[in-house]
């Protein structure tokens, strides 16, 4: 197993190089072709993956009905629904390959095991999931206080992955804004 996207992720001061090569086992390669789910609403989700390649989308269904992305993950990202996962209650998102991807796959179990045995992994994992509430938090706070161009370009600056490979209609519905208005903020902000 090719290890280095891994000690990439897991990358922490705490963690000694034989503590990491023990995280890095516990993970399986797995293959998504695009369109498939890797959870789907109303299942608990049983492990985490790590995008090796490819692009990935989570959305929920509004009370109407509507597909709304709630978010994108690209290369080198952790592919988890937190909320499902380790309250171990059944998931109101799905999650679901834009595009062929390759993941390496760590089960529920195994991280547990590795976050009570491992005080490293422990910090590395509350570090993650503190930069992870910190995002949550700017987005939700950019949703009211920026404009849809000012989000458009943010993403398109962050990760442009998802710009050149998602479907406008995805885009549109992450950015909360219609599909005939992000055509418009693509066509003025190309021009400028």
């Amino acid at each position: 197993m090719d290890d280095g996207l891994l000690l990439q992720v897991y990358e922490h001061p705490l963690l000694s190089q034989e503590e990491l090569k023990a995280i890095c086992s516990l993970h399986k390669k797995v293959h998504f072709q695009r369109g498939n789910f890797m959870l789907k609403e109303g299942q608990v989700a049983g492990e985490y993956l790590i995008l090796e390649e490819g692009l990935v989308r989570s959305f929920v269904h509004d009370y109407n009905g509507n597909d709304i992305t709630t978010n994108f993950f690209s290369e080198n990202e952790i592919v988890i629904e937190v909320s499902s996962l380790f309250q171990r209650i059944p998931s109101k998102e799905n999650i679901q390959a834009l595009t062929d991807c390759i993941c390496w796959k760590i089960d529920f179990g195994d991280f547990q095991n590795l976050y009570h045995s491992i005080t490293g992994f422990s910090e590395w994992g509350r570090a993650w999931m503190s930069q992870s509430l910190f995002e949550s938090k700017q987005r939700a706070v950019s949703m009211i206080t920026d404009s849809a161009t000012e989000r458009y370009l943010k993403l398109l600056e962050e990760k442009p992955s998802v710009v050149q490979n998602a479907p406008l209609k995805h885009i549109a519905s992450y950015l909360g804004i219609t599909d005939s208005s992000l055509s418009r903020i693509r066509k003025e902000t190309t021009r400028s």
